[in-house]
């Protein structure tokens, strides 16, 4: 059967609820509610105000985990700084997940590439999770979505590393290309085995630059909004987004899917597949 994902073309904060609503997935126990907190400087992430209807609405705990690069993030002290800059706690309690070691290592037994995945420790906490994500070009992935969100993501600064270098955090920026997005699929299998199915994704296609929210300096976006996207199945939500850029009528489409193509975005698609994450094949449900 085919996955259902239900779309709607207006983009606003109270659509965002709807459709989650209409999905018909309640969340329960404790919910860690994932989003990008944006890099400082960033001009395209999704702010607070934005999510806080479906946040409010869910009654979970924003989380975040600091990453594995140079910027205003990587640190516990800094990320905490940032996401006071960018107004998350004026709203939520946001949960730091990595804010202090040791990691929570999760097993991923079908591991293409690798076997351990690395998050927070108190991602052990939460009994549910929703994956609010602002779906846009990546420079490294091609593009950002669902299954980015739970992989590195969710990974701890170390495991972000692990992601990026297929195992060897050495090799963060110099690991084989397509190496890294087979992890990618592998961390995000191991994150959806430990929630199995109390999991709802969100994917906004809006402010779509070629650059991902943790830049510091982005490009502008590229194309026209799309849309809002709520699906149970984190592989058809992501090729829906894909399909509607290709789909779309604007030319500022070929400048992503450039960045698509030449990142070999897709094939985060096909290795999430390959494990069994969701499938490609969808209902597309329009609101």
């Amino acid at each position: 059967m085919k996955s259902k994902v239900y779309f709607t073309k207006t983009i606003t904060p109270d659509k965002v609820l709807e459709l989650y609503k209409m999905n018909g997935k309640a969340l329960t126990g404790k919910t860690a509610i994932k989003l990008h907190s944006g890099e400082v400087g960033n001009q395209n992430f999704l702010k607070p105000d934005f999510w806080k209807p479906v946040i409010e609405h869910v009654g979970g705990m924003v989380v975040e985990c600091n990453t594995a690069y140079d910027g205003e993030r990587n640190t516990t002290e800094k990320h905490l700084v940032t996401i006071e800059k960018h107004g998350w706690n004026k709203y939520f309690d946001v949960d730091l997940l990595d804010a202090e070691g040791p990691d929570l290592e999760l097993d991923i037994p079908k591991g293409k590439q690798i076997q351990k995945n690395y998050v927070g420790k108190n991602l052990a906490n939460y009994d549910s999770l929703l994956v609010l994500s602002h779906f846009k070009g990546h420079p490294m992935g091609g593009y950002g979505g669902a299954l980015k969100q739970l992989s590195i993501g969710i990974a701890s600064s170390y495991g972000k590393a692990y992601i990026h270098g297929a195992g060897v955090p050495e090799e963060i920026w110099t690991a084989d290309h397509d190496s890294f997005l087979e992890s990618m699929a592998d961390a995000a299998a191991s994150i959806t085995d430990y929630f199995k199915e109390n999991i709802v994704y969100v994917n906004v296609m809006k402010n779509m630059s070629v650059d991902c929210d943790c830049c510091a300096v982005a490009e502008d976006p590229c194309m026209k909004d799309i849309g809002i996207l709520v699906s149970l199945d984190p592989v058809a939500i992501d090729q829906a987004c894909i399909d509607l850029v290709y789909a779309s009528d604007d030319p500022g489409k070929d400048h992503l899917i450039e960045r698509i193509e030449s990142r070999n975005g897709i094939h985060t698609i096909e290795a999430a597949t390959a494990l069994g994450l969701g499938s490609r094949e969808y209902e597309l449900i329009t609101v």
